[in-house]
């Protein structure tokens, strides 16, 4: 993970009982925690490692409409809402500019994708546009690419996810929420057919609901209560420079390259084009939904068969409520950076604009990413399990999404008029 995480002072003794427990402090769990703790309804949070150490504090920061599918719009359009209120709702920065994303293409083929997808969300008010060779150049200025076209976004933007999470985490403590870390749920409890607690490592807390946000870890989590979520494994690496002076604020995203300005004035780098996807047993037992986007993203996929499926075998995918969890036993999913990729990305970015060539590299980190056959989360209640409720399988784009994710699960939770309209996230459409 990225070495500037900031830690969340929490508790470490477990509540004998609360209404709501959520497993899981990522971006989505902490707003989720907030909304509810904002309402006045008892909740705990209940981290198996560290808040914000997985994919949240690992992303790209990128929050976006660009390039969403066309049902997911509203969702980011209510995050664009909330993170722009986020300073002021918790009292502290996290990092948020709205200084506009852009996407460049380098032949017709690629150009043609944005703008079906331009197209596709006209109904929608956006302020997305088409751009000419000359306005990409206007805006990122000082590179050689003769790019195609391109689309861009001005009221687009980016967050810091090492601050961002940690400082919804530190408000949702201060309005009531209960948070503690390393302590991993095991299993849901049950009387009469629904949810009457959680089991933990350190103990049973009772509640009346549950809301899972655990990312690449729900499928697991799930299949050991008989509910089978589809969700397979991608892996992302990703580099930060030291402080330079760059051609453009805008995040800008290239075929094979992409960077955003950091706060510290480094920018964050990654290669679009280059993605891990380790093989495990689950592309055996569900591969075969995954076809359609095999077959439109394979050029991306980077397919190793290795220590990642090795591991993967260990793991226990049934366990007893008493048992040590899969939880316990990995902490925080910590892949690989694979360097081979991150130069890739330096050096397309270096072709592109000349000013980036023999920059120097502060960090480089990697991420695990749960990614479902459609590429949109679950939002939704579990009817076989009355009492729980999922927010996970986001698919790389739970971070800009999350202040808004994360209330839309809280509102199905309490049972108040939803933020957005949840059907695009329905659990039985898989």
């Amino acid at each position: 993970m990225t070495q500037r995480l900031e830690p969340v002072n929490t508790q470490d003794r477990l509540p004998a009982s609360t209404q709501v427990v959520i497993i899981g402090g990522g971006i989505i769990g902490v707003s989720a925690a907030l909304a509810l703790a904002e309402r006045n309804i008892p909740v705990a949070l209940l981290e198996k490692g560290q808040i914000g150490a997985e994919q949240s504090s690992r992303n790209l920061g990128w929050i976006r409409k660009t390039n969403r599918h066309a049902e997911d719009v509203p969702l980011a359009q209510a995050a664009d809402r909330l993170w722009a209120e986020m300073p002021e709702r918790i009292g502290r920065e996290v990092g948020y500019r709205q200084s506009g994303i852009l996407f460049a293409a380098r032949n017709d083929k690629q150009m043609a994708m944005y703008q079906e997808w331009h197209q596709s969300v006209e109904s929608l008010q956006l302020d997305s546009q088409l751009l000419s060779l000359q306005q990409i150049d206007q805006l990122a200025p000082g590179g050689t690419e003769k790019w195609v076209g391109g689309l861009y976004t001005p009221s687009d933007g980016f967050a810091e996810p090492a601050i961002a999470t940690s400082a919804i985490a530190q408000r949702a403590i201060e309005k009531g929420a209960v948070m503690v870390q390393n302590c991993a749920v095991r299993a849901l409890a049950t009387a009469g057919g629904r949810i009457s607690g959680v089991v933990t490592e350190q103990g049973e807390i009772r509640c009346t609901q549950v809301l899972l946000a655990s990312g690449a870890w729900s499928r697991r989590f799930l299949g050991n209560h008989g509910v089978s979520f589809p969700t397979l494994p991608i892996i992302c690496s990703v580099l930060r420079t030291k402080a330079t002076q760059g051609p453009t604020d805008i995040a800008f995203a290239a075929p094979d390259f992409s960077f955003r300005r950091h706060s510290d004035g480094g920018f964050v780098i990654t290669q679009r084009g280059a993605l891990d996807a380790p093989l495990t047993l689950d592309h055996l037992l569900i591969g075969m939904r995954y076809l359609a986007q095999l077959r439109a993203q394979r050029s991306y996929m980077r397919v190793s068969l290795g220590r990642h499926f090795l591991r993967d075998l260990t793991l226990p995918r049934r366990w007893k409520a008493n048992d040590v969890s899969p939880f316990e036993r990995i902490r925080t999913l910590n892949p690989s950076v694979n360097e081979g990729i991150n130069q890739e990305a330096l050096t397309n970015l270096a072709k592109a604009w000349p000013m980036f060539a023999g920059i120097g590299i502060d960090e480089s980190w990697a991420g695990l990413i749960d990614v479902t056959p459609d590429s949109l989360p679950v939002i939704d209640h579990i009817g076989a399990i009355p009492g729980l409720t999922i927010a996970t399988g986001f698919s790389g784009h739970g971070f800009g999404t999350g202040p808004a994710a994360g209330q839309l699960a809280a509102d199905l939770v309490s049972d108040v008029t939803p933020i957005v309209d949840p059907k695009p996230y329905r659990f039985d459409r898989f």
